[in-house]
């Protein structure tokens, strides 16, 4: 028995010594994730500041160690002071509008550009609209700043055309939105267009093939075969947008505001730097902070069941 025991080959277990490739990507892996706990898990532990009174303290690492705990208070003085309401419905309506306006605006950009049949012609377009981007709004805010000036292009064109016959002051309230709308149409269109120009180009050729051959003309392959092949990543941005719906970004808001269009620019992100930067008070602020990081995290999970009861998509 012990020689036919001793006869029997049995299978030698393979090493599991890692390959150097394998080395190399868990390294790579790791200083992503070294970088993000630093960055990003690490400064979290400020969220306790929105539970303690450190306003009026120099430093924020001694409000956040000094300073005695206050429960709900900083959250209570936000929801009842009286630039909540203002603020609120100026961060709400820019951020609806450019959901509505601004987010199909790339799709539709990305569709056109698709059935435009000259590679030359489409590779300038895609040129002329992707440059708006890498420019920062300082640079980009201050090129339509003079442009929108009384004494500016636009205002002069208007007048030629004989469309007004006094100059028109963009910098007024009432012209705000409008502005931050079309603005960030003409920065981020090529931009936001990259991502969904990639998925038409994955979409199967035979398919556009077959509808030619069944008599579907150009509109009706854009109905029945792009959209449904592109609906994933659209349902995939359209989560992701509802979810910032709190975020105006601050750049672009700071660049265009003035005390003039005080009423209709004030929204949170400026907010927050004004109490919190140059008035130092860091408790309120991180209090409004979390308030934006809780509502964004609610819309996330809610608008991906939506979507994923509607159209079957989803993120999570």
């Amino acid at each position: 028995m012990k020689k036919e025991l001793d006869s029997i080959k049995f299978p030698k277990r393979k090493s599991k010594r890692w390959k150097p490739s394998e080395i190399q990507l868990f390294l790579m892996a790791m200083l992503g994730i070294i970088f993000i706990f630093i960055f990003a898990y690490l400064p979290m532990f400020g969220i306790i500041l929105a539970f303690k009174d450190g306003d009026g303290y120099l430093s924020i690492t001694k409000a956040i160690t000094d300073a005695p705990w206050c429960g709900f208070d900083n959250f209570i003085n936000f929801f009842t002071d009286p630039d909540f309401k203002n603020v609120m419905l100026n961060t709400i309506g820019l951020n609806l509008l450019q959901l509505l306006i601004n987010f199909p605006a790339p799709i539709i950009f990305a569709i056109m550009l698709s059935e435009i049949r000259s590679k030359k012609f489409r590779k300038f377009i895609q040129t002329i609209t992707y440059f708006p981007y890498f420019l920062s709004w300082v640079v980009f805010g201050g090129i339509i700043l003079v442009l929108l000036d009384t004494n500016g292009v636009i205002n002069i064109v208007l007048k030629n055309l004989h469309l007004i016959t006094e100059s028109i002051n963009f910098g007024e309230a009432q012209y705000f939105w409008g502005t931050i709308i079309i603005t960030s149409i003409i920065k981020g269109l090529g931009w936001g267009a990259i991502i969904y120009i990639a998925a038409i180009a994955g979409i199967d050729p035979q398919l556009y093939e077959a509808a030619r051959m069944d008599g579907a003309n150009r509109w009706h392959r854009i109905i029945h075969i792009t959209i449904p092949s592109i609906a994933p990543t659209i349902v995939l941005f359209f989560i992701l947008s509802l979810s910032g719906i709190l975020n105006n970004g601050f750049d672009h808001i700071w660049t265009f505001q003035n005390q003039i269009n005080l009423d209709t620019s004030e929204v949170l992100d400026t907010f927050i730097y004004k109490n919190g930067i140059i008035h130092q008070q860091y408790s309120y602020t991180t209090a409004v902070g979390v308030f934006k990081s809780v509502i964004a995290i609610i819309l996330l999970v809610v608008g991906n069941k939506i979507c994923k009861k509607v159209t079957g998509n989803g993120v999570i």
